[in-house]
């Protein structure tokens, strides 16, 4: 179906405007409902995957979490689908691209996206029901939001504990300590406005929500005189508006609704703040504070203050080129800058941001010093031309690109839409960015235009704030000493009748969510709905050069990869390969230094980079194979430049710039280390499957758990000249190894673009095919594990992974769809709605032949895995319909199906190409996912995850070391 605009108005909606994108080949279309002034924005593009999106203004004024609980329970019953979860069940029933929730500072969000039609309507009618006439089940509340329970909740004499789904998510998500430097800083440079709060919810307060609170809060903000709608794709605005319209908007008439919105009151002297984060008793408190300067700019919805936040922070802080990033990475102050660096223009004011990590409280004042000399000699020298004109080119190209491989692209461009909306700006300004580029450009001429903006917005701006986050190794203690003593406070104050309701509440909720809802009032799909196979982009392929092409609608983009079979390498050189590989586009090479290059960079393309891929084969996931790729993309005008850029980094990168290869090492161990707490479940899978497989290994070394304790162990390490320069040896003679190689090439454009691209690649690299050596191997790997990681964080990870079969055995595909099966029939209930759990579930990983049970911030431990073995029993024990059965098809097939950007789709295909995953092999697996059956989920779960073969790996905290010896694991620091 065309991209259609309807001419047509619905009678209940008024069109407001309409307004052609060229750039990104869209009609944006503004719409208000006469009756409730409900807004519409509608983006009409030529494209099958719709989006729909509802955001409600919601501006809490406190901690609670109000907001971010009501989102939770919103979707857990309404007026017409009055079951128990009707969210986690139009998943299951569903083809969707995406569908999830959003809270964010001052709006929450529902959106999903589906490629089929039917699908798009039943989701819509879910949503809109959910949004609008939600049950707000007190139960709900309880298990979603907050609760307090006996630790046996069928025993008063046991202790009282806080239990509930969004309490654990946010002990989780505030164990990092960057989410608490961002609370922290937010929280002073807005002291009286709705930003002041964590809308998350700060556990400590989201205990202080009351059933009541909630219900309030959702009378007040969850009106249509309070919504903003958006949508993407080809179905016509005024078929929305019958939907909308007799769903939901005919019910409502005006509301006037007061919300607190209003500007920061601005401060007039800086502001200085020492805060404690926890970190665990005995690890130490050296080079661990964070130190950050945030300043309030101006209203983010203001396009052009909008856009010069953006080239302020761009000029200061784009790469390590920049006078702002170049004075933090270089300083001795501290180790790395801080992951908070840049402009945050999400609020209705936004924040610019610079700092630190790897520091010590007294370095406060010295950090002040830096940034303020850096500030003032960019003032007094001037940023050069080329400079801003590379930086202008950076803001057209992310314009310009069709993103969407992991989110989906309509969704992007309403997430990029909804700030102005919400705060009172023009949507249609911040999506259609030409015009005002082009007035940048000519305001750049200035010399003195930057630096004014400099001197302006930070220099001469009095509202900041400089934040010390120092490391305590007593707080979580003392923390955690002040939650028990509260509570025992609270029990013994408990009346009968208190301790009665106690008990009976907590056997009501499992009761509620033992119950067996009848799920047929909710609409679905079936897999007479599913398309049959997807089809794949087809690519031409070059022999004179060795290139596959593909002609790709990406919007005045190129897209190349120069593609090359690892070399046999030593374990250590294997080692040193992500390492290798994030230094290749921040260091030097040939005649420039690494800030040449980095400026050459930020002029020719869009950013460049190098990866490694390794897979097994289709039959055999103890022989794997791996490929190097050095990747590129830039306007199509600059397709020559990036292809050059890429020959000159293969062939010249150097490794000779120690004190930067130190310092990109140190910043690399910061990331790697902040990275725990929020991909914990990933990372315990990942070691629960290391010996499992070569692969598995490969990725546990290289990118889990042991490759982060070994980026410590080399950080540490570098501090010595002698290490330092055996590693940078280390690194040149491995890239004499992979320079060398037989290469070939991936390059994706538009027609017009392709063939010059074609012959600009055969005149730079004629005459230079490389050779082919001998190819990497790795020996099998088959050993089990239980381990527990000990780490600080206050919620659990827990994994069990068993060992199955490559993609291309038969069993490959009821092992998938079991993972999804054991999800929704038992896990989800089991992990996240009792155990109080974020989440839970189960997947077969046939890349490397393992099935892997696992949750995510989760209060227990034991009792986890024990329901991991649950799971497995109540599959043996139980009577399953083939509805169920349909379901986790359904789930398996939208993940085979989900759509990728257009570039996106062909570097899949060609990558899955190039492991032997072909489009026949990918149908083979289709077909055999289509046909599972009951019978057969019980035979590949009896024959390959049996209780006694499984490893089994946890990120915990110290407190559960006694816990997890007890359970027979090995314990390891991180």
């Amino acid at each position: 179906m065309a991209a259609a605009t309807d001419n047509a108005i619905h009678p209940a909606f008024e069109k407001l405007r309409s307004h052609r994108i060229n750039t990104l080949n869209l009609e944006v279309e503004e719409y208000r409902h006469k009756k409730t002034g409900a807004r519409h924005l509608h983006l009409a593009a030529d494209n099958d995957e719709n989006v729909f999106f509802v955001a409600l203004r919601t501006f809490p004024m406190d901690s609670t979490g109000v907001a971010h609980i009501l989102e939770h329970t919103a979707l857990c019953g309404s007026e017409r689908y009055p079951v128990r979860d009707p969210f986690f069940m139009m998943i299951r029933r569903s083809l969707n691209t995406f569908m999830n929730a959003f809270t964010s500072s001052d709006w929450t969000a529902y959106p999903f996206a589906s490629m089929n039609r039917k699908d798009f309507d039943n989701l819509l009618s879910v949503y809109l029901d959910s949004v609008f006439f939600s049950k707000l089940d007190p139960l709900d509340f309880a298990q979603e939001g907050h609760r307090l329970e006996f630790d046996k909740p069928d025993d008063p004499s046991s202790d009282l504990v806080y239990r509930g789904v969004v309490y654990n998510e946010m002990k989780g998500a505030m164990s990092a300590p960057t989410s608490q430097l961002w609370q922290n800083l937010t929280s002073h440079l807005f002291p009286t406005t709705t930003y002041h709060y964590n809308s998350g919810g700060e556990p400590d307060h989201i205990v202080d929500l009351t059933y009541d609170d909630l219900v309030k809060f959702y009378k007040h903000h969850y009106h249509p005189s309070n919504a903003i709608f958006a949508t993407y794709g080809n179905i016509p605005a005024r078929e929305h508006h019958e939907k909308f319209e007799e769903l939901a908007l005919k019910r409502f008439d005006r509301l006037e609704i007061e919300l607190p919105v209003h500007d920061e009151k601005r401060m007039f002297a800086p502001l200085r703040v020492e805060q404690g984060y926890a970190v665990n008793d005995g690890e130490g408190t050296e080079n661990k504070t964070h130190i950050v300067m945030g300043w309030l700019l101006g209203h983010s919805f203001d396009l052009q203050e909008n856009l010069e936040g953006q080239l302020l922070s761009a000029v200061l802080l784009e790469n390590s080129a920049s006078p702002l990033m170049r004075a933090l990475e270089t300083t001795g102050i501290g180790h790395a800058p801080s992951p908070m660096c840049g402009l945050e223009d999400s609020n209705r004011e936004m924040t610019f941001v610079c700092g630190i990590e790897g520091s010590e409280p007294e370095k406060r004042a010295d950090l002040e010093t830096l940034v303020e000399t850096t500030l003032q000699n960019v003032v007094e020298e001037g940023i050069s031309q080329d400079r801003l004109e590379a930086i202008l080119h950076q803001l057209e190209l992310h314009q310009r690109e069709i993103a969407g491989d992991s989110f989906p692209y309509g969704l992007q461009l309403i997430m990029s839409a909804i700030a102005p909306m919400v705060h009172g700006g023009d949507p249609v300004e911040l999506l259609d960015l030409e015009p005002v580029l082009a007035t940048l450009r000519e305001k750049i001429k200035d010399p003195d235009y930057v630096p004014g903006l400099i001197r302006r917005k930070l220099l001469d701006n009095p509202h900041r704030v400089t934040l010390t986050l120092r490391p305590d190794e007593k707080l979580e203690s003392h923390h955690q000493q002040a939650i028990r003593e509260a509570l025992a406070r609270r029990k013994a104050s408990l009346t009968e009748e208190e301790v009665k309701a106690i008990v009976e509440r907590a056997q009501a909720l499992e009761q509620r969510q033992l119950r067996k809802d009848d799920d047929s009032i909710l609409p679905k799909v079936g897999l007479d709905d599913v398309p049959l196979q997807m089809p794949e982009p087809e690519g031409s392929y070059d022999a004179d050069i060795g290139a596959t092409v593909y002609s790709r609608g990406t919007n005045g983009l190129v897209y190349q990869q120069v593609v090359l079979p690892v070399p046999a390498l030593s374990e250590q050189e294997l080692l040193l390969l992500p390492y290798y590989t994030t230094l290749v586009s921040e260091v030097g090479c040939g005649e420039l230094d690494y800030l040449q290059m980095q400026d050459r960079i930020s002029a020719e393309s869009g950013g460049i980079g190098a990866s490694f891929s390794a897979k097994g084969r289709i039959d055999d996931v103890q022989d794997v194979s791996g490929y190097l790729i050095f990747s590129g993309k830039a306007l199509a005008r600059n397709s020559k430049a990036l292809t050059q850029l890429l020959k000159d980094v293969y062939t010249g990168v150097r490794f000779d710039e120690k004190d930067r290869i130190r310092e990109i090492i140190a910043q690399v161990r910061a990331r790697r280390e902040q990275a725990v707490t929020g991909s914990g479940h990933a990372l315990a899978m990942g070691a629960a499957a290391q010996g499992l497989s070569a692969g598995s290994w490969l990725t546990f070394r290289l990118g889990g758990l042991a490759g982060i304790r070994g980026t410590k162990e080399l950080d540490k390490s570098l501090k010595e000249d002698q290490a330092l320069a055996e590693f940078c040896a280390s690194l040149a003679a491995l890239h004499d190894k992979i320079r060398n190689q037989h290469r070939q090439f991936l390059l994706i454009g538009e027609d017009g673009q392709l063939a010059p691209m074609l012959d600009d690649l055969k005149s730079c690299w004629q005459g230079d095919s490389g050779r082919t050596g001998d190819a990497w191997a790795m020996a099998p790997v088959n050993y089990s594990t239980r381990e527990a990681w000990l780490t600080s964080t206050q919620v659990n990870f827990c994994a069990k992974a068993y060992s199955t079969v490559a993609v291309d055995h038969p069993d490959a595909a009821a092992l998938t769809v079991l993972g999804g099966f054991l999800r929704n029939g038992f896990l989800h209930r089991a992990i996240r709605e009792k155990g109080g759990a974020y989440g839970g579930g189960a997947g077969q990983d046939s890349v490397n032949g393992v099935f892997r049970f696992f949750s995510y911030r989760d209060p227990r431990l034991a009792e986890t895995l024990d329901d991991f073995d649950g799971a497995l029993n109540w599959l043996r024990t139980e009577n399953h319909d083939a509805q169920s059965l349909e379901e986790a098809i359904l789930g398996v097939i939208g993940q085979l199906d989900r759509p990728r950007s257009p570039a996106g789709a062909a570097r899949h295909a060609f990558h899955n190409k190039l492991f032997g995953r072909t489009p026949e092999q990918r149908a083979r697996f289709r077909e055999r996912v289509l046909a599972v059956t009951l019978d057969e989920l019980q035979r590949v779960a009896d024959t390959w995850l049996v209780p006694e073969n499984a490893s089994v790996a946890v990120v915990t905290n110290p407190d559960n070391r006694a816990v997890a010896e007890g359970l027979g694991m090995a314990i390891q620091e991180l």
